[in-house]
């Protein structure tokens, strides 16, 4: 787990240098036609920080995890990110980050087999969850414009 952390620390902070470059328009502007902004994308990493946050500390201090869905498309509309500065939505990820890397170092290696189940899901084991959420994270950044290299993936 600390390679994974340290791993997510780099992808951060390499992204976040980046991301630091696209202005508040460029933001806001579909990635796609019909899809999604680098703003929303971002916020909906922000989301996935969040939820794993909860599965991750939940799961370790449990001896199996039951979690809800998430409904993408419901957060994204009640949160209104599109109407929040962009510098607040990277520095928001990018801490978020580094925390969530902080909490996968202290993740007890007797808890990451303990059975996880998101939604109506298979169950996964909080292992696989940790690993899944930096190959979710470097998915989104790619599709946002910045490549990385992933071990993860």
């Amino acid at each position: 787990m600390k390679n994974l952390s340290a791993e997510l620390v780099g992808i951060v902070e390499a992204a976040e240098a980046n991301l630091r470059h696209v202005t508040e328009e460029e933001s806001r502007m579909p990635i796609l036609p019909g899809g999604w902004s680098r703003k929303q994308l971002l916020g909906h990493l922000i989301d996935s920080a969040s939820n794993n946050h909860q599965r991750f500390v939940r799961a370790a201090l449990q001896d199996s995890l039951e979690f809800p869905g998430y409904d993408q498309d419901g957060w994204q509309n009640m949160q209104g990110v599109q109407e929040v500065p962009w510098e607040t939505v990277l520095a928001l990820w990018a801490n978020y980050n580094r925390y969530l890397a902080h909490i996968i170092t202290q993740l007890p290696t007797a808890k990451l087999d303990v059975p996880c189940r998101i939604g109506s899901s298979q169950p996964v084991t909080l292992r696989f969850l940790a690993v899944d959420y930096m190959s979710h994270l470097v998915h989104h950044l790619e599709q946002i414009g910045f490549r990385t290299v992933s071990a993860a993936r």
